[in-house]
């Protein structure tokens, strides 16, 4: 806490929320609101909206039994619109609102609750006094059973052994970015670089391997704090991973100094396997992506988000860049930490690129309007998604991939450096693409607004396959799987295939396939045939190249004419010089 807010909350001049795990089986938390200088009539709000998760989600849904009270006698209160009230008090004494919330939505995004554990954000709980945004707020935690612990990046004012009491937030938006975890629970401390972190996992299970884990996480944060900083310290003091480990999930949200994650339990490593798992690596990738945020998108971040607005959508163009470049460097980190080989680093890369180009969306919608339509579109997907949009997630971080390979080729400088020269100029804060441009040009030496204008605002493919080679990496050619030569995505279903997605210009929709569709057979050479799975089409199509299928829609059967196309092809990256790929690849 700065000086003077300690001089603030010393005074009195200070939000209290007190936070009790009120009926764990009926999911509920009770939450009391002390302002002790309120203004009169005054007006308090629940965010719509979570920072790093962009999509109105309506908080206030699970908000109930809202009430205040001033001097021990009840103030009304009037609803101005779907999250906000206005307090009919006076501003001579303490006002005090207390209310429940429903807490039953399992993921890094809201609040959670039952007999085993406790999760939350500021953003579902805590109410935002207005015009007292600045002031000290106090998060009080109290305890709902003996045996629970909690956790948060919060700094501690007065907190017992297990973590609860009073902890301390300079700021609201301060408050609502550090999550909270509470429970029994499995934690470790480890220093990166001289910093205390701290890993919490909660729902592991008696197989897991905890201290490899926080041993490999403890050199993703190496690596990155390096990456940033060379030998100096961050801008944090300490660091707080959060992991939700359940039995399907996958997720993270970023935050100031600390992240929540979620993940399969199958996932984490086990006591006496050596191998990393795919499922753990991606874990591992998770936890380097959230953290690498800590950077980039909570310090360097868009200029739009200079000062959230937690009632509506806040629109940026750049989550092409603080997503999709955190997105490269997630996996590119993993490598140059030692936790990958370049074999593996190049098979995810090559999964990357693949599922760009198996989204006809690229050619529609460009990555930085991709960035703009999160809100309806990312964040809102439907069966139409990949015809109509492109992630800014991976689409963005091969735009990465372009600008640090072209930088490498040209001789001048790589992404890491502009990466560090942006933070340096944009001093930790909000940045703006004309930033971008700007330091490309300084260390680049020259302008790269063709590029920025072809690979982040236009739809035309990406120069891969040239960059690539330059590396040491060729592209070749493979033949692809069914879904992609016949351009599905589908699920094999109860004895027969579910389509869930049917792609622009393919087979699947000229022949009249649509998403929902059951596809139960087809008839070929004059036999019908079940179809069971993907899998079992070239069983019975053998050389021939035109069928019918056989859908059911509507409960009625429809015969499609489907021509199957020619082998269609996927990339596959081969790494031919590892010694020409060690610059860009290895340690610094």
């Amino acid at each position: 806490m700065s000086p003077r807010a300690q001089q603030q909350a010393a005074s009195g001049a200070r939000l209290h929320y007190r936070v009790e795990a009120a009926d764990l089986h009926a999911h509920l938390f009770h939450v009391t609101l002390t302002i002790e200088q309120p203004q009169a009539g005054q007006v308090v709000s629940l965010p719509v909206w979570i920072p790093g998760s962009y999509l109105v989600r309506e908080f206030a849904k699970n908000l109930q039994r809202l009430v205040a009270r001033q001097d021990g006698r009840a103030v009304p209160l009037q609803q101005l619109d779907k999250c906000t009230w206005q307090a009919d008090c006076v501003p001579s004494s303490p006002l005090v609102l207390s209310c429940e919330v429903y807490a039953f939505d399992n993921s890094v995004r809201t609040a959670w609750l039952d007999g085993r554990r406790g999760f939350f954000n500021g953003t579902s709980l805590c109410l935002r006094v207005h015009g007292q945004e600045a002031r000290p707020h106090i998060l009080e935690l109290v305890s709902p059973r003996p045996g629970w612990e909690a956790a948060t990046g919060l700094t501690p004012l007065r907190v017992g052994k297990r973590g609860f009491g009073l902890y301390q937030a300079d700021t609201y938006d301060e408050l609502v970015d550090c999550p909270v975890e509470m429970g029994t629970f499995w934690s470790t401390e480890f220093k990166a670089c001289g910093v205390p972190h701290r890993l919490v996992v909660a729902g592991a299970a008696e197989s897991f391997d905890g201290a490899r884990f926080a041993a490999d996480v403890q050199k993703i944060c190496d690596a990155e704090i390096r990456f940033w900083h060379d030998r100096k310290k961050p801008h944090f003091k300490s660091y707080l991973f959060l992991l939700n480990a359940v039995d399907d999930g996958y997720g993270g949200l970023e935050h100031r100094n600390s992240t929540a994650l979620i993940a399969a339990r199958r996932d984490l490593p086990r006591l006496g396997e050596q191998r990393a798992s795919d499922g753990y690596v991606t874990l591992l990738g998770l936890v380097s992506h959230e953290y690498f945020h800590t950077w980039n998108v909570k310090q360097l971040r868009p200029a739009e988000f200079a000062r959230y607005d937690y009632t509506q959508e806040n629109y940026t163009q750049l989550l092409w860049f603080f997503e999709g470049f955190t997105s490269y460097y997630d996996d590119l980190l993993l490598r140059r930490a030692g936790l990958i080989d370049d074999a593996a680093y190049v098979r995810l890369l090559n999964k990357t690129i693949n599922q760009v180009l198996q989204t006809p969306g690229r050619e529609v919608q460009a990555v930085a309007q991709a960035s703009f339509d999160a809100w309806v579109k990312y964040y809102r997907q439907d069966e139409n998604t990949p015809n109509a949009t492109v992630s800014y997630y991976t689409k963005g971080a091969l735009v990465a991939l372009c600008f640090d390979l072209t930088l490498r080729a040209e001789g001048h400088t790589t992404l890491d450096d502009v990466m560090r020269t942006l933070w340096q100029r944009c001093k930790g804060g909000p940045m703006t693409e004309a930033d971008f441009a700007a330091v490309l040009r300084e260390l680049g030496g020259r302008s790269f607004a063709r590029e920025i204008a072809a690979w982040v605002h236009g739809t035309r493919e990406l120069p891969l396959a040239d960059l690539l080679q330059k590396q040491g990496i060729f592209a070749l050619d493979e033949p692809a799987q069914w879904q992609q030569r016949l351009g599905v995505r589908s699920e094999d279903s109860g004895g027969s295939v579910r389509l869930k997605t049917v792609l622009r210009g393919g087979a699947a929709e000229q022949a009249g396939m649509a998403a929902g569709d059951e596809w139960i057979g087809i008839e070929v050479a004059g036999e019908s045939w079940r179809l069971s799975k993907m899998d079992d089409l070239p069983l019975y199509v053998g050389h021939h190249r035109r069928v019918i299928a056989l859908v059911a829609r509507d409960r009625r059967i429809l015969r499609l004419e489907l021509h199957l196309p020619a082998a269609a092809t996927t990339w596959r990256l081969v790494l031919r010089d590892a010694a020409q790929a060690q610059a860009w690849l290895a340690p610094a």
